[in-house]
């Protein structure tokens, strides 16, 4: 009998993408980055990159931080899951 393999651990500091989606508009991505600086600093343009859904209604935001630990990136995800404006979490 052989066991499964264990998932591979993620070793912090380290460059970490998260993709959230939301209603598209300059409130959504500014209330998404305000979360990530609360939690992890300054975000600049280069950290972030933007992509329209087909019709427009809906925005995916991937942003790159460098997370410090597996608390910081649940205190970001569960902050984005509150924000009305985002439908989902990646």
């Amino acid at each position: 009998m052989t066991t499964a393999p264990e998932p591979p651990k993620i070793e912090f500091p380290c460059r970490y993408p998260v993709k959230v989606m939301g209603v598209a508009g300059d409130e959504f991505r500014s209330a998404t980055v305000s979360i990530f600086e609360k939690h992890a600093g300054v975000i600049t343009e280069t950290d972030i990159s933007i992509r329209a859904s087909n019709g427009g209604n809906y925005e995916a935001l991937t942003i790159t931080i460098t997370a410090q630990g597996i608390e910081q990136l649940q205190a970001i995800f569960a902050d984005l899951k509150e924000h009305p404006l985002v439908r989902m979490v990646l």
